[in-house]
């Protein structure tokens, strides 16, 4: 009891002595003493750090001792911050609330001053400012163990509190590069600090009793000043004041550059912890969908500073290590988005735009790096920290049960919105490369995002994982998607979607287990691999019949590429699903077949005939055999009919599966098409076309051209009747003058051409000699040279040449059979479009590779189309020539990797603009007045029109066809005449066939062939 008094005298003698005392220096050496004292008292702690509160000097510090007193007080409060202070907190927080403002005013100072000569002062003030927040962060280790929540007024001054020590603490970190030394002790405490506060906040939080408050919310609007809520505004009030420091904070170390990692971490992960506590409440009171939108920034900006950095010539393939040294903080941002919109999800909703332009710019940029081969494995670092991480974010708005149907559906309609093309100009080459502009793309805003064409790819990507992880999604998404899939379609008729979807290989998650593969697929495949999964996980659901409305709606799509993935799903369906549902489907297609049935159309790839039966042969791929056995002998059976002939040439043309019909069905169908062939070819004659009425003409003949692959057991029976059949043909052609009747020999003779390649034993006959004299005689020589419809029958005709390597030719000028091929050859290679180029040089190179000819020169002519150089045109050159077909041939036996260059994206892209005119005309079309238009590969509107052009045009036209003629009759005596003059011979032959082609062309244009 005396010691007790004693040391309550001491204190209060110390007290008075520094109260009385005007030196400083001699006030901190009592204070020193002060701290030497064993106070436990609350009653004296109470006096004494209400005194230092005292002594604690608010006006600005004019030099070294007011620090050095300043610091001596927070030396001493610290001391007993450790005992039980439970009945003097009030002065512990006051005396910190008092020295952080001062030491906020004094940092300011500090750093504003130049002067060499307070450097022993800023040395002290940085080691006050660590001392302080040291004491700050135990205060709030002590408010945790003694909580204030019964005690309105002292809540009140902890709100105080907890907001001047942050913002000291902010401005400390903020500027610990310009303390120097003491930058990583500032750090190091600031840390704690911020560590002790979100403690605080945890203990606080669970002292409320939150249901409880939700209840008296709900009965009793005017409750607020009840005691619970009291508790609850004050938790919230700190944790505000709280996130809104961490916030900047995180801001702050992510755009410092790598030094604050762990601030980056401890900021970041706060905000998470702190918005889960309250269970919601906090949510009145922050801004979350803000919070959400900072750290969508921050990992965007990330990216675009990689991208602008990639964007620039690289030399060097980009490691591993260097991809996830930038993509790892971009994944700690997403995941903590995820983390807060998974919690927030009614509140993230507000910020969806730009959520989905982010996880839209993250799938993008993977496929862009993707594309280059310096960037592959940033691309497939990407697709392993990104793509999963950023897909979550979205899937926590889409999978969430607080937002509504058409919240959802709104998202949807928002990401997957139809391109407006009002501005697309067919065939400007301004729209090339819309879609590969790598640092474009953070650029974009979510205000104006739906107008960029380099977020398509990205769009499709998303799309197919939505529709991977379909089995994960609510039914109410599903359907969502289910009706976006005419999206899907219309994306992959752009242009440039069109190339890349055919060529762009994209990284896939491959194998089960703790660690998948990554492996590339075409982007095609995955497009199908995905919508089948989705159909499989809606097939029970109700999002099944929006899925069969697809199907119907898009069967007969306008654009190949929509359509072929249109029909790869009705045939997956098919495969799976009940017998009755596939014979019903069967039986449907088969009437609408017989519907549109007409001799016209069978002809006609386009025509909704040949549609109709291109699907249904694609059906009965699989089907049962029953089912292909039942097709049969309904559409065919034993009828003769000419409705029964048209629907199965149009059958048989588009590949009706006649190896899967029961072998007696087989047998059945397989004499038909002979025994009609061979009678067509015995019964042949110019009365038997004339009166073929309104059948299909040579329907047999088609019909054997069509199944030939499917009948090689019976090949052996074609003999050399299809030799002595294809020289009438040929003759008929030559001889007719009616533009009908050469239509119908034209189709003849290339189907004619096509049954005789695939039948290699006819190679051999004895007939073939004058086969090739006769053909040499229809392309070069004979009177129909100038034909320009002839064109139709080239491609053919280039099949029907690589067979020739089947048979012997002899290798001098004296054989006129050789002489015949090598001009075929000629003509072929002549041709400059590039299918033509294609085929010529595929059946050259079969040739080559069988013939035993050695003298392979002479099948080239000087003048052929790969002998020219690109850039002129006008230089042609032999080497030139055998080097690109070198290069062909080595690409033709090349293993299947997919490496496009420039020229052949161009290409694509130029077909896709076609394609996608197609569709616009298709979309156009008057439906009362439908007409028949096809696609012509070399020459302008080769049809039967007919131009309204002056008299003299058209006789100037036909003179210069009799002219023409004339030269060719002449040609041969040329050559007897000059036999000594053959380069004079070559050079005329080169200048004929020019102005042949120039001639063929205004035939073309006059209308008048």
């Amino acid at each position: 009891m005396v010691r007790e008094r004693s040391s309550n005298d001491d204190l209060h003698s110390l007290l008075e002595a520094i109260t009385s005392s005007d030196v400083v220096e001699s006030r901190v050496q009592l204070l020193i003493k002060l701290e030497e004292l064993g106070i436990s008292e609350k009653s004296e702690l109470g006096s004494l750090i209400e005194s230092l509160i005292i002594f604690w000097e608010d006006f600005t510090c004019l030099d070294i001792s007011q620090c050095m007193l300043n610091k001596t007080i927070v030396h001493v409060a610290a001391k007993y911050l450790e005992l039980d202070i439970s009945g003097c907190l009030r002065h512990f927080i006051s005396l910190g609330i008092k020295a952080s403002i001062w030491c906020g005013k004094h940092l300011k100072m500090t750093l504003m001053s130049t002067e060499e000569s307070q450097e022993e002062h800023c040395n002290l003030f940085f080691q006050l400012l660590v001392d302080l927040l040291r004491y700050a962060a135990a205060s709030f280790s002590a408010l945790a163990r003694y909580p204030v929540l019964d005690d309105k007024e002292l809540m009140v001054t902890v709100e105080k509190f907890t907001f001047e020590l942050l913002n000291l603490t902010n401005s400390s970190i903020s500027e610990i590069k310009r303390i120097h030394e003491f930058g990583s002790e500032v750090l190091k405490v600031g840390q704690q600090v911020l560590d002790a506060v979100i403690r605080l906040c945890r203990v606080y939080s669970n002292a409320v009793n939150w249901d409880f408050l939700d209840a008296r919310t709900e009965k009793d609007k005017n409750g607020s000043d009840c005691e619970e809520a009291d508790k609850a505004n004050h938790v919230i009030s700190i944790a505000k004041c709280t996130v809104k420091q961490l916030c900047e904070l995180g801001v702050l170390a992510a755009n410092d550059g790598g030094s604050l990692v762990s601030m980056l971490n401890l900021s970041w992960k706060g905000v998470v912890t702190l918005l889960q506590l309250g269970k919601g409440a906090l949510a009145i009171k922050l801004d979350v969908a803000n919070i959400i939108l900072t750290l969508i920034s921050l990992a965007n900006e990330s990216l675009r500073c990689a991208a602008e950095t990639w964007s620039s010539l690289l030399t060097e393939t980009v490691s591993v290590q260097e991809a996830k040294r930038i993509f790892l903080p971009v994944k700690f941002y997403l995941i903590n988005a995820v983390r807060i919109s998974s919690q927030y999800p009614c509140q993230a909703f507000s910020a969806f735009k730009d959520i989905t332009l982010c996880v839209l710019m993250t799938s993008t940029f993977r496929i862009l790096l993707s594309k280059e081969e310096l960037l592959k494995s940033a691309s497939e670092v990407l697709a392993d920290l990104l793509e999963p991480a950023s897909f979550h974010l979205l899937n926590s708005l889409l999978n969430s049960a607080q937002l509504k149907q058409e919240d959802k559906f709104q998202i949807l309609d928002w990401l997957f919105h139809d391109e407006d093309d009002s501005n697309f100009i067919p065939g400007d080459p301004s729209n090339i490369h819309r879609t590969s502009k790598m640092d474009a793309i953070f650029s974009i805003s979510s205000d104006n995002m739906h107008g960029e064409k380099v977020l398509l790819l990205g769009r499709i990507a998303l799309f197919l994982n939505l529709l991977k992880i379909a089995p994960d999604l609510e039914d109410d998404v599903r359907l969502g998607i289910t009706r976006k899939l005419g999206w899907l379609l219309n994306i992959l008729a752009d242009e440039e979607v069109y190339s890349w979807c055919l060529i762009l290989q994209i990284p896939i998650l491959c194998g089960s287990g703790k660690t998948p593969e990554l492996a590339y697929q075409p982007m095609f495949f995955s497009i199908l691999h995905a919508l089948k999964t989705f159909m499989i996980v809606v097939s029970s659901s109700l999002a099944w019949r929006e899925m069969e409305t697809f199907l119907l709606e898009n069967f007969f799509h306008p654009h190949f590429l929509c359509w072929e993935i249109v029909m790869d799903l009705w045939c997956f369906m098919v495969r799976h699903a009940e017998v009755e549902m596939v014979n019903a489907i069967i039986d449907k297609l088969c009437l609408l077949l017989r519907s549109v049935a007409s001799s016209e159309s069978v002809l006609i790839p386009g025509s909704a005939l040949r549609k109709i039966a291109r699907s249904i042969c694609m059906l009965l791929t699989y089907v049962s055999q029953s089912t292909v056995d039942q097709v049969y002998s309904e559409i065919v059976g034993s009828n003769r009919s000419q409705s029964s002939s048209i629907l199965f040439v149009a059958l048989l043309m588009e590949g009706f599966p006649l190896n899967l019909l029961s072998d007696r069905m087989k047998s059945i169908a397989t004499k038909r098409i002979l025994i009609e062939y061979f009678e067509f070819m015995e019964s042949f004659d110019d009365v038997s076309i004339r009166g073929c009425g309104s059948g299909v003409f040579g329907a047999p003949v088609f019909a054997l051209s069509a199944s030939l692959r499917s009948l090689q057991d019976s090949i052996s029976d074609i003999d050399m009747k299809t030799l002595r059949f294809l020289v009438v043909v040929i003759r008929s052609y030559g001889n007719t003058v009616d533009n009908v009747m050469k239509d119908h020999y034209r189709k003849l003779l290339s189907e004619t051409l096509g049954i005789i390649s695939n039948v290699k034993h006819l190679y051999a006959s004895d007939g073939m000699e004058e086969v090739i004299l006769e053909l040499r005689n229809l392309f070069i020589s004979g009177p129909v040279v100038s034909d320009t419809r002839l064109y139709q029958c080239k491609p053919s005709l280039a099949t029907f040449m690589a067979g020739l390597g089947h048979i012997e030719l002899a290798e001098n000028d004296n054989s006129t059979k050789s002489s015949a091929v090598w001009e075929l050859y000629h003509i072929l290679f002549r041709e400059q479009h590039w299918a033509f180029v294609h085929l010529a040089i595929t059946a050259f190179g079969y040739f080559a590779a069988r013939t035993s000819c050695v003298q392979l020169w002479r099948y080239v002519p000087q003048n052929a189309a790969l002998s020219f150089d690109l850039e002129s045109g006008n230089e042609a050159n032999e080497e030139r020539f055998m080097s690109e077909l070198k290069t062909f041939l080595e690409k033709e036996m090349a293993l299947l990797t997919v490496i496009p260059s420039t020229d052949q994206l161009q290409l694509l892209v130029k077909e896709g603009l076609k394609l996608k005119e197609l569709i616009r005309k298709c979309q156009t079309i008057d439906l009362g007045v439908i007409e028949n238009e096809t696609m012509e590969i070399d020459v302008e509107n080769q049809a039967n029109k007919r131009r309204k052009l002056p008299d003299g045009i058209n006789q100037g036209v036909e003179l210069l066809q009799s002219g023409l003629k004339i030269i060719c009759d002449a040609l041969p005596h040329l050559q007897q005449n000059h036999f000594d003059c053959s380069e004079l011979h070559d050079k005329f032959l080169i200048h004929f066939s020019h102005l042949e082609d120039e001639i063929g062309h205004l035939v073309g244009l006059a209308g008048t062939s």
